[in-house]
């Protein structure tokens, strides 16, 4: 069950991140394709988070995990409401970033034995220099970078921003309470990539919007 609970999430955030997409391509704003980069994180790390709850956690689950859940979804979150506010630069910055992300989370050294269906605690197997303390400072600037692009335009998106801060410190949640296990991050990560959602298109016809990107043509 917590396997199917993984697997419905990861592909919940990817419908939605392909909604996302698409209103990339409607509208031209970079925004939307950074917001749907890091919902296509948010699933992949459901997707590890599955994979261990089936098989097991090794090492190449728990990279993933780490990579997509620990080191992308909320920077990336981050840089799509910069780029909301105008900071075209953050489009650069994410993309250098992503890089340096991928590069640290495949090469670090693992310590520690793997085995079983609980999600590994980081510091179980990582060193605090780099992987953990990166992890620390992009998640903090992310949903700083969130927040504050929130605060900054209450008044234009009232409903939206509150959806998608609503949205973050979910995800956060889910991914600092290691003792949910596989299911409760499975939920987690699904109430949180909805809300996000939500918000990322607003709440103007967003109902309308949300039925029509999980139906089955």
């Amino acid at each position: 069950m917590d396997a199917l609970l993984g697997f419905a999430a990861a592909l919940l955030a990817l419908r939605l991140a392909g909604g996302l997409a698409a209103r990339r391509r409607e509208t031209g704003r970079t925004e939307f394709g950074v917001w749907a980069a890091s919902l296509v994180a948010y699933a992949l790390a459901a997707a590890a988070l599955a994979w261990g709850a089936a098989h097991g956690w090794d090492g190449r689950a728990f990279r993933a995990y780490y990579l997509f859940g620990g080191l992308l979804t909320a920077p990336l979150l981050g840089a799509g409401s910069l780029l909301l506010a105008g900071r075209r630069r953050a489009l650069a910055v994410a993309l250098a970033y992503a890089g340096l992300a991928v590069g640290v989370a495949i090469s670090v050294p693992l310590h520690g034995h793997f085995g079983g269906t609980a999600i590994p605690a980081a510091q179980d197997h990582l060193d605090f220099f780099p992987a953990r303390l990166l992890a620390i400072l992009a998640n903090s600037l992310g949903t700083l970078a969130v927040a504050g692009v929130a605060v900054a335009t209450l008044r234009q998106r009232p409903l939206a921003n509150l959806l998608i801060v609503a949205g973050v410190a979910i995800a956060a949640a889910g991914s600092a309470l290691g003792g949910l296990g596989a299911a409760g991050g499975a939920v987690t990560i699904a109430l949180g990539v909805l809300l996000l959602y939500l918000g990322f298109v607003g709440p103007t016809g967003a109902a309308l919007r949300l039925k029509k990107s999980l139906s089955i043509s």
